[in-house]
């Protein structure tokens, strides 16, 4: 399972870069407003720090411009992966831009069957927002578990991204369930490797190596 930040801000995706387990970032409209910075400088400068995948979404409504609009994206950087939003105008699209050889993402998906409607119409991935599932009581990883059985009783190779993480626990059950990627905020990146037991721990192992070297 490979680790994603899910942000557009720099410095946060420098110290997860310095980790050496940051295998990627994915970005989208509302975190790149954000940041309040020239949109392609932007992401160029995203693609200097990490070494793996940068993703970037498009914003047309129409799958012609969605397609029109990734052909541009892509030149970007040789790791820029094109995300496009379920639909129907975004199912078009990805199934234009497979044609192209320009790997893509369906996001904002949030049941089984978009993922398999995903899978259908050509995409690299799709992207779960699990988290916002939770929010409405349903079961998030649940989904997870179930599209990623779907995809396989048909032998379909499109990978899934679990999106949307509120906590580590998201990530360790995703690891779980065996899925390809994780895409996280920062602050769940940075409490992956924390335990109150590792806390506690430490600091009697410290507290006892003070008392011994008296």
């Amino acid at each position: 399972m490979k680790l994603y930040l899910d942000t557009a801000d720099l410095d946060d995706i420098q110290g997860a870069a310095e980790t050496g387990l940051l295998d990627g970032v994915t970005t989208n409209p509302t975190l790149i407003a954000r940041e309040k910075r020239d949109f392609e400088p932007h992401i160029k400068a995203i693609a200097a720090i990490v070494q793996g995948p940068v993703c970037v979404e498009c914003t047309g409504a129409s799958a012609a411009e969605m397609a029109e609009e990734a052909k541009h994206l892509i030149q970007l950087g040789r790791r820029i992966i094109i995300k496009i939003p379920m639909g129907a105008e975004g199912l078009k699209a990805v199934k234009i831009l497979k044609s192209l050889g320009i790997p893509t993402i369906v996001t904002l998906c949030f049941s089984p069957l978009q993922v398999l409607l995903s899978a259908l119409a050509g995409a690299s991935f799709a992207a779960v927002f699990v988290g916002r599932l939770d929010d409405m009581g349903m079961d998030g990883m649940q989904v997870i578990a179930d599209a990623k059985n779907m995809l396989e009783n048909y032998g379909l190779t499109t990978g899934i991204i679990v999106a949307s993480v509120r906590s580590p626990l998201h990530v360790a059950r995703s690891a779980a369930i065996g899925v390809d990627i994780v895409t996280m905020p920062c602050n769940v990146f940075n409490r992956l490797a924390k335990h109150p037991l590792t806390d506690s721990g430490l600091a009697q192992f410290m507290k006892d190596w003070a008392g011994y070297k008296k």
